[in-house]
């Protein structure tokens, strides 16, 4: 019933869309830093939500692709949500630095699976790269849903795995630095850059399309 034979394949081209440093990577990177491996693991799983919900959109609403091609503006208007949320990130982040800089108590925890469920969301890609991708790979598969099923499934773990795994060693660099106050303000500012970062490039994507 399923076409097996073009996971290796599917798996190669898949480590080449995640291998580069991204938005993803960069988001996972920022939420170690500020909130530790605990927050990484939370943000990750969001994500990993996010993705699944796109996949199954996807796999259910193949004319969505259409749709996406058709009405970008759409499209524009999801991820200029994202990059303001991006923006809101980095002003809690630098606030909550401030805050432990003046000596006020721990940096606020925050809801680190509401926050990597709504950066995924707002992250139309996602879904344009399913569609691109997916259809790709059915191979010689009897029930092509079922099929592009398993391929979403594969590319949300391994996105799951390999960013939550470098959200996790962050948050281990910032666990030997808890002990310093000033090492842990820095790792916030430096959270603070990276959001700050992926919103202009967000904007500067969409200006420039």
């Amino acid at each position: 019933m399923l076409d097996l034979s073009v996971l290796p394949g599917y798996i190669a081209v898949i480590l080449l869309f995640l291998a580069p440093p991204g938005p993803d990577m960069a988001y996972m990177l920022a939420v170690g830093l500020e909130g530790g491996r605990r927050a990484a693991l939370k943000a990750i799983l969001g994500i990993g939500t996010g993705m699944s919900v796109y996949a199954t959109a996807a796999v259910a609403v193949a004319g969505m692709g259409e749709i996406a091609r058709s009405h970008p503006s759409v499209l524009d208007a999801v991820r200029i949500v994202g990059a303001a949320y991006l923006l809101w990130l980095a002003y809690t982040t630098l606030r909550s630095a401030r805050r432990a800089l003046g000596g006020h108590g721990e940096v606020e925890a925050g809801r680190w699976y509401l926050r990597g469920l709504l950066i995924s969301l707002t992250n139309p890609k996602i879904i344009l790269f399913y569609l691109a991708i997916l259809p790709q790979f059915l191979g010689d598969a009897e029930a092509p849903g079922a099929q592009m099923a398993l391929l979403g499934a594969i590319n949300v773990l391994m996105e799951v795995v390999l960013y939550g795994g470098i959200g996790m060693l962050s948050g281990f660099f910032r666990t030997r630095l808890t002990g310093s106050s000033k090492a842990t303000v820095a790792l916030n500012y430096g959270a603070c850059v990276v959001y700050v970062v992926l919103a202009a490039t967000i904007s500067v994507e969409i200006l420039l399309a």
